[in-house]
C-alpha cells in the first residue's frame, strides 16, 4: 500500500513518485490551498493538494486530525523561504496527485501535540497516547537497545534461553501474583519474580551462558521506576569469577551508550557498600552530586544536648552532618519545606547552622542550635567539614537507617534544586555487600536472597554472620540502581549453612527450594549472574521521567490498567472451575 515511509523523505527523493499512508496530523487550509501533515511511525512529511486536482483536493477538503490516507504524490523541494530545518523531511513535499480515506477518526480525547495532559487520560487512551512523537521515539529507542544488547550477548557466546512463567511460588522479596489450578484443585502457580531458580538450573544443566529479556512480576507498592509487571535483561554464566561477570556486563552497557548515545561512560568506579552508606546515605549513590556526609558522632558523645547526645552513644544510630556549598542563601521557608521533606523518611526535624562569616567565629555562624552544642564543639565540627563563608550545614541524629534515608534523600533533592550536578552521567558498581540484614526482632534476613555467595567459609559464616559479606555487585548509574547479581552458591554445605543463619528449617527448605537443592547435588558448577532493569535502563536513557513512559502499556501506581479496566471480576462460573469463593471484606457493599 506504500512505497515508502513518511519519515524517510529527503532531497535524494526529488521528481519521484511516492505512495504514503499515515495519520493526518495536522491539517491547513491556505487560500485554496490545503496543506496535510502527515505522520507515521518514521515521521512527518507535508503534502500539498490544490484544486488543480479536483476530485482529490474535495477528499483531502474532508480530513480531519488523525485521519488514516493512503496518498500518491510527486516528492519536490520546497522554496528557500518554506524549508523547516525542524523537521527531517523540511526541504521536501509532496505534491498530492490522489488521496483516499482508509479510515475516519472521531476528534481524539486530547490534543496530540498537548504535553500537558495528565498522565491518567493518556493511560486511558494509551492507544492515542502512543502517537504522540516522543512515545513512538521512546519505545522505537527501547526496540534499538534490546537488538543491541542481544546481538552483543550473543557475540559473547550467550545462549537466549526462556524459562516457565507458571511456576510455584518462592521467598523472593514480594508478594507474588498467584494462578489458580483448575486440574489441581486448591493449588497456585505464582508468576515469576524474577527467573533465579530457573537460570541456576540450567547451569547445573551445563549451559554455561545463558541470558533472557524476561517478564518479571511482583506484587508490590509502586513508585515511579516499579510496576507489577516488568522487563530484567537476565544474565547468569558458569566457570567465571565476579570481576569477569562485572567485565562483561559493564562492556555491555557501555557499547549500549556508546552506540547508540555516543556517550563514553569510561571504566566504572567500584565503591564498597560501607562507603556508599557513611558517605551518600545510599547503596546507589548519584556521584554527580558533590555534597557527602560526614560523621561527627565522636565529638557529640559529651554534650548536654539529647538530641545530639542520645544518637552519639547509641551504637545503632548515626549522628551526621552534610555541608552545602553557597547554601547560606537557603531561606528559612525552603529549610522548613526540606524539614517536612525528610520527615518522609522518619526523620523528627532537620537541624542547620549557617556559616556567614568563619573568620568571626561564632559570632559569624547562624543557628539556634549552637547554644546547645557550645562554641567548642561547633568550631570542631566546622573544621572536620571544611566549611567556609557561604555554606550550610545539615544535621541528621537517629537510628542509623533513619539518618542515611533522610539525608541521603535530601542530598539528591538538594543536587536537583541547586543544579549541583558537575557531570551528565556518573556510573559505578557498589561492592561488598553484608550477607544479611538485621530485622527489628534481632533475627537476620539474607540482603539479596538466601542463594547468594559468602566470601568466607561456612564455620566462619556461622560464627559471626553479621561480619559476613557477600560476594554481590550492583551497577548504579545517576542514583539509580540499573542492575545487580552476585556469585551463587554451589556448595551443599555453604547452602546449608546459609539457611541455619537464617532459620530456616529442613522442613521448609524441601518445601521451598526442595528442587534447586536436589540439583545442587548433580555436578553444581561454580556460577553467578547478574540482571538489569530493562525499563530503568531506557527510562534513563531517554531522560524520561517514569518508566511508565518507557512501556507501550504499563500499569497505574494502583496496579491497574485503566484502558483494559483490569483487574476486573471473574464470573461465577469461572470461579466455580477454579473452586474459588470470593469472600469480601467485612464493611464493603
Amino acid at each position: 500500500m506504500r512505497t515508502q515511509y513518511c519519515g524517510a523523505l529527503n532531497a535524494s527523493f526529488i521528481d519521484q513518485e511516492v505512495t504514503l499512508c499515515g495519520w493526518v496530523d495536522r491539517r491547513r487550509d491556505h487560500g485554496g490551498v490545503i496543506f496535510i501533515d502527515l505522520r507515521d511511525r518514521d515521521g512527518i512529511v507535508q503534502v500539498v493538494f490544490d484544486p488543480d486536482a479536483a476530485d482529490h483536493f474535495t477528499t483531502a477538503d474532508k480530513v480531519r486530525s488523525e485521519y488514516v490516507l493512503q496518498v500518491k504524490g510527486r516528492v519536490r523541494a520546497r522554496s528557500e523561504a518554506t524549508v523547516n530545518p525542524n523537521m527531517a523531511t523540511g526541504e521536501v513535499e509532496v505534491y498530492g496527485l490522489e488521496v483516499t480515506i482508509l479510515n475516519n477518526a472521531e476528534t481524539p480525547p486530547f490534543p496530540l501535540h498537548d504535553n500537558s495532559v495528565g498522565e491518567d487520560v493518556r493511560l486511558r487512551y494509551r492507544y492515542v497516547d502512543l502517537r504522540r512523537q516522543e512515545m513512538q521515539n521512546r519505545l522505537r529507542f527501547r526496540s534499538k537497545v534490546t537488538t543491541a544488547i542481544r546481538n552483543y550477548l550473543d557475540g559473547e557466546g550467550f545462549l537466549d534461553i526462556e524459562t516457565p512463567i507458571l511456576t510455584r511460588a518462592t521467598p523472593e522479596g514480594a508478594r507474588d501474583y498467584l494462578v489458580p489450578s483448575r486440574t489441581h484443585e486448591g493449588k497456585f502457580f505464582a508468576l515469576p519474580q524474577s527467573p533465579q531458580l530457573f537460570k541456576q538450573l540450567l547451569m547445573v544443566s551445563g549451559f554455561d551462558r545463558y541470558y533472557q529479556i524476561a517478564k518479571c512480576f511482583r506484587d508490590e507498592d509502586l513508585r515511579a521506576d516499579r510496576q507489577p509487571e516488568f522487563t530484567q535483561i537476565d544474565i547468569e554464566t558458569s566457570f567465571m569469577s565476579d570481576e569477569q561477570i562485572m567485565s562483561v556486563t559493564e562492556g555491555m552497557i557501555r557499547e549500549l551508550f556508546q552506540s547508540l548515545k555516543g556517550v563514553d561512560l569510561g571504566e566504572f568506579p567500584r565503591m564498597p557498600f560501607a562507603e556508599a552508606m557513611e558517605k551518600y546515605g545510599s547503596d546507589k549513590p548519584d556521584l554527580r552530586i558533590p555534597l557527602e556526609l560526614v560523621e561527627i558522632k565522636d565529638l557529640l558523645k559529651d554534650i548536654d544536648f539529647k538530641v545530639f547526645a542520645g544518637p552519639a552513644n547509641d551504637p545503632k544510630c548515626r549522628v551526621t552532618a552534610m555541608k552545602v556549598p553557597g547554601g547560606v542563601n537557603i531561606s528559612r521557608k525552603q529549610i522548613d519545606d526540606y524539614t517536612r521533606f525528610v520527615s518522609i523518611y522518619g526523620a523528627k526535624g532537620l537541624a542547620w547552622i549557617k556559616v556567614n562569616d568563619l573568620a568571626a567565629g561564632i559570632e559569624g555562624l547562624q543557628s539556634p542550635i549552637i547554644k546547645f552544642l557550645g562554641d567548642e564543639v561547633t568550631m570542631n565540627i566546622m573544621q572536620r567539614l571544611g566549611a567556609a563563608d557561604g555554606d550550610i550545614i545539615f544535621f541528621g541524629a537517629d537510628k542509623s537507617k533513619v539518618v542515611s534515608e533522610a539525608l541521603g534523600a535530601l542530598r539528591c533533592k538538594l543536587g536537583a534544586d541547586l543544579e549541583l550536578y558537575t557531570c551528565e552521567w556518573a556510573p559505578l558498581w557498589v561492592v561488598d555487600f553484608p550477607m544479611f540484614e538485621e530485622n527489628d526482632d534481632g533475627s537476620l534476613t539474607a540482603l539479596h536472597h538466601p542463594f547468594t555467595s559468602p566470601n568466607c567459609s561456612p564455620e566462619e559464616l556461622e560464627a559471626n554472620p553479621s561480619a559476613a559479606l557477600s560476594v554481590a555487585y550492583d551497577m548504579v548509574l545517576n542514583g539509580t540502581e540499573l542492575g545487580g547479581g552476585s556469585v551463587r552458591i554451589h556448595s551443599s554445605a555453604m547452602q546449608q549453612a546459609v539457611f541455619r543463619v537464617l532459620g530456616i528449617s529442613a522442613e521448609e527448605q524441601r518445601e521451598k527450594f526442595g528442587f534447586l537443592l536436589d540439583a545442587l547435588q548433580y555436578g553444581a558448577p561454580p556460577h553467578g549472574g547478574l540482571a538489569f532493569g530493562l525499563d530503568r535502563l531506557i527510562m534513563l536513557m531517554t531522560g524520561a521521567s517514569s518508566i511508565r513512559d518507557v512501556i507501550a502499556f504499563p500499569k497505574t501506581q494502583t496496579a491497574a490498567c485503566v484502558m483494559t479496566d483490569a483487574p476486573g471480576a471473574v464470573d461465577n462460573d469461572q470461579l466455580r472451575e477454579l473452586s474459588i469463593r470470593v469472600k469480601k471484606k467485612e464493611g464493603n457493599s
